[in-house]
């Protein structure tokens, strides 16, 4: 019963959530409204370590509901590889630099619209699969372009999943409830993040190049590779614009910054985009319509990080950006200082430093007040209040916590 959740007491929390439908809108990787009352919002978190995901509550407390192995097929998976010289390189690579000495089995994840199955992305795999709620199995499994899948993103109606391969420069676009392929585009070196935009017409893709060399001295930038932003059309996949960040940062001022572009969260109107980059700890506020840096912010240092940048995991000192369904605040990962901070988008004042074991990602609870971290450094889940900076809750979770997604399951399943 591996998809089936842990009993506990219940409480009729969660609903459909029409705060769903505002958080995609803004581009913090929420799942789709549900339009069925038969469905319960909550909160998946990806353990990539352990190749799980515990479900939780998408507010209040957050307590966890259930678990879902995502690696069902691992023995399979493992005898395809270990028969494959190449694959097996590849995937003896990713464990010792993208995974830090482990296995890397759930980056991302979303709920189909029914709430019957996630979909998941699975670096060390190079996949994506289907995970059927009600039985634990898989509906559908599709091999990614190269030897790696990364970053997703869900289409606003929820029909379609967008997933990095990242060894091969491409973006794949599947249909999220069979699988299947319905178009894919290249973007730069190492593509990343994804995000589609409010009504669905465009897909960003940001490429961060080589992240797992040793070569992270200033001088040795050139080496990174091609990281520019690709801008897509959703319905045709061709390219609409490309988007050099080198260009703008220099043209700011800011030649020091490195133009990989990681973690983003659009405003609700998408005028602006903010982003994090490799090795700094803050992030820059970008106009869209003007193609320009309006803003960078820098944010505090933990004494006791190390300023050896060879040290900082995949190249990221920050890593997790969400922010707050009305546009005011952005919530900030402080990675590698071991903290997260509100930040107050008007000023680009940070709030209380909230102490986190190595945040690695931030996304918005389903009623909007709540920034939620994982704290990947401490197996659990943190929650800070919007308005207060301060944390309100945290939950264990499992092996390694990265990627947390608003979704929704069904009521059946919510009650089991």
């Amino acid at each position: 019963m591996s998809a089936a959740p842990r009993g506990r007491s219940r409480r009729t929390a969660g609903c459909i959530a029409a705060a769903l439908a505002v958080l995609a809108a803004t581009g913090s990787g929420a799942a789709p409204a549900a339009a069925d009352a038969g469905l319960r919002e909550v909160m998946f978190v990806g353990n990539n370590w352990e190749g799980t995901a515990d479900v939780v509550e998408s507010r209040g407390d957050f307590a966890r509901i259930g678990r879902i192995n995502v690696i069902p097929d691992k023995d399979e998976r493992l005898l395809e590889i270990y028969l494959n010289p190449v694959k097996l390189a590849f995937f003896l690579g990713i464990r010792e630099s993208a995974g830090e000495g482990h296995d890397q089995f759930v980056d991302d994840m979303y709920s189909t619209p029914d709430g019957t199955a996630v979909v998941v992305s699975r670096p060390s795999f190079a996949d994506v699969v289907s995970i059927d709620l009600a039985t634990g199995k898989i509906n559908w499994r599709f091999p990614v372009s190269g030897f790696r899948s990364d970053h997703m993103a869900v289409s606003p109606d929820g029909e379609r999943v967008a997933v990095s391969a990242s060894t091969s420069n491409t973006v794949h676009v599947l249909d999220i409830r069979s699988g299947r392929e319905l178009g894919s585009f290249k973007g730069g070196d190492k593509p990343h993040e994804n995000v589609f935009s409010r009504d669905g017409k465009l897909l960003w893709n940001m490429a961060i190049g080589e992240v797992n060399t040793a070569l992270d001295a200033p001088w040795l930038d050139f080496t990174k590779g091609d990281r520019h932003l690709t801008v897509v059309d959703a319905a045709t996949y061709r390219t609409v614009k490309t988007i050099d960040m080198r260009q703008r940062l220099d043209a700011f001022g800011r030649k020091d910054l490195s133009d990989a572009v990681r973690p983003v969260a659009f405003t609700p109107d998408e005028k602006n985009l903010y982003f994090q980059v490799s090795f700094f700890n803050g992030l820059v506020e970008y106009d869209v319509a003007g193609d320009k840096i309006t803003r960078v912010k820098t944010l505090p240092k933990n004494p006791a990080t190390s300023e050896d940048r060879t040290t900082w995991v995949n190249d990221s000192r920050h890593h997790g950006l969400s922010m707050s369904p009305d546009g005011d605040k952005l919530c900030v990962a402080g990675t590698m200082d071991d903290y997260a901070t509100v930040v107050d988008r008007a000023t680009l004042q940070e709030g209380p430093l909230v102490p986190a074991s190595k945040p690695y990602w931030a996304t918005v609870s389903g009623d909007g007040r709540s920034c939620v971290i994982s704290e990947s450094g401490a197996d659990r889940i943190t929650a800070i209040d919007f308005a207060t900076g301060r944390k309100v809750a945290s939950v264990p979770v499992g092996d390694h916590p990265q990627r947390v997604r608003l979704g929704h399951v069904t009521a059946e399943w919510y009650r089991r």
